[in-house]
Order: structure tokens, then C-alpha cells, then sequence
């Protein structure tokens, strides 16, 4: 999860800046650092940008269409399933993948 007191803090010192040397790029008090640095700091995003600025790196947001990389229709329908009838599920395919195993040899090595 994106939390922006870590990214600022790990801007800050992959730069090699102290807190007081990256107040002093950035034109605040060493005191304002350490508060966006707290966890829990909600910064504007012009804020974050700025800060980021002052470690020499920049803010890039962008957005994109969301492409799910599961099926999230099997699992809506797996979570339907009372917890018997998902073990039974995974015997059946347990058992499948043992036969396939059987037809179709597979060197490791």
C-alpha cells in the first residue's frame, strides 16, 4: 500500500540528506520534515511533489485502465462455496493434476 511518509523518507536517504539538509532544499523546518516523514501524514500531493523535489527525485501519477490478473468471477464463485464443497473442489483437481502427471512426463532436471 502506498504510504507517502515512507516514499519520502526513502527519498530522503537514497539522496543522503538529513532531515534538517532536506528542510533547507526544500525552504521548511526540519520539524515539518519529521511530520511528513510520521506515519499517518496525509500531505497534498503538491506538497509530496515538493518535497521529493528537495531529495532530487519528482512525483509521477499517472492512471490506467484497471486489467484484473485474476478471474475474479471464479473466485466470487469459490466464495459461495461452503467450506466442504471448496475441499471437494480441490480434490477433484488435485486428482486431475495427478493423472495429467501421469500422461505427460515432466523433467525437473
Amino acid at each position: 500500500m502506498f504510504t507517502s511518509w515512507k516514499l519520502l523518507r526513502q527519498a530522503r536517504r537514497a539522496s543522503g540528506l538529513t532531515q534538517a539538509q532536506m528542510a533547507d532544499k526544500a525552504g521548511i523546518t526540519q520539524g515539518a520534515v519529521a511530520q511528513l516523514e510520521r506515519p499517518g501524514s496525509n500531505p497534498t500531493i503538491e506538497t509530496l511533489d515538493a518535497a521529493l523535489t528537495a531529495t532530487g527525485h519528482r512525483l509521477d501519477l499517472r492512471y490506467r485502465p484497471y486489467v484484473a490478473n485474476v478471474d475474479e468471477t471464479l473466485i466470487a464463485r469459490n466464495l459461495r462455496l461452503t467450506p466442504a464443497e471448496r475441499l471437494a473442489a480441490f480434490e477433484t483437481a488435485h486428482a486431475e493434476v495427478a493423472r495429467l502427471r501421469g500422461v505427460i512426463h515432466i523433467d525437473v532436471d
